[in-house]
């Protein structure tokens, strides 16, 4: 599903360096009470794109992907499977080799590691990629509480680059990650923050970042999960 209608402001459009393409991904940059956050948010790889994701993962030194889709929903492709099926065989593209090293499942995530060598200086670069799978593409996660074991893990993972996320259209999901990881960051460092403030800020950079009632429903609902917490513990 091409969905490139989505990407609207173009000073924000992830520009690939190698062949001087554009990719529909975007940069994000939100703003919180002086502290600064940096994401490149991109819709499910498909089948022609595989290559130019992972040159982007490369050229931005990306060392955490966000996936909150799983490749198949009621029986509708959501995603292209973009990775190495088995740790005997690396995914062979244009410009690297992709080697999954080793993977965790866990209950509502599954932990990757993934080697990716460039094909023309035979370097390496690691990353874990981090795929949410309790999220369903029309609707929202059952509970709470795994959603927000799996951002603090997504934030403990980053060492370098933007953290990269995508769902299928890179919007919807997308957007609720990136608001949950703020507030979190926020919460954790004791800093205010306006929730209508940073929904603003990334749909001035990429269209329609929270597109549905259900979604925003959703992020209110984690973000007093995670105040209710506090309050009970002081």
């Amino acid at each position: 599903m091409d969905v490139s209608v989505f990407v609207t402001d173009d000073s924000t459009r992830v520009l690939l360096r190698e062949n001087k393409d554009c990719i529909n991904a975007s940069y994000i940059k939100i703003v919180n009470s002086g502290e600064e956050y940096y994401y490149i948010t991109t819709q499910g790889p498909l089948p022609g794109t595989t290559d130019d994701f992972w040159q982007m993962t490369l050229e931005n030194n990306s060392n955490v992907i966000v996936m909150i889709t799983r490749e198949v929903e009621d029986r509708v492709i959501e995603c292209h499977h973009y990775w190495p099926i088995s740790t005997k065989k690396p995914l062979e593209l244009k410009s690297c080799r992709v080697f999954l090293e080793n993977y965790q499942i866990l209950q509502n995530f599954v932990v990757r590691i993934f080697q990716v060598v460039r094909k023309s200086t035979e370097t390496s670069h690691f990353v874990k990629h981090l795929q949410f799978t309790k999220w369903p593409d029309h609707g929202t996660p059952a509970s709470a509480e795994g959603f927000i074991k799996y951002v603090r893990y997504v934030r403990k993972s980053h060492v370098t680059g933007p953290v990269l996320d995508h769902c299928s259209a890179g919007v919807g999901r997308t957007g609720v990650f990136l608001c949950v990881d703020v507030v979190f960051c926020a919460i954790e460092r004791n800093f205010p923050f306006n929730t209508m403030n940073i929904v603003g800020q990334m749909r001035e950079q990429r269209y329609r970042m929270i597109h549905t009632k259900e979604q925003y429903t959703f992020w209110y609902k984690i973000v007093h999960e995670i105040l209710h917490k506090l309050l009970t513990l002081k």
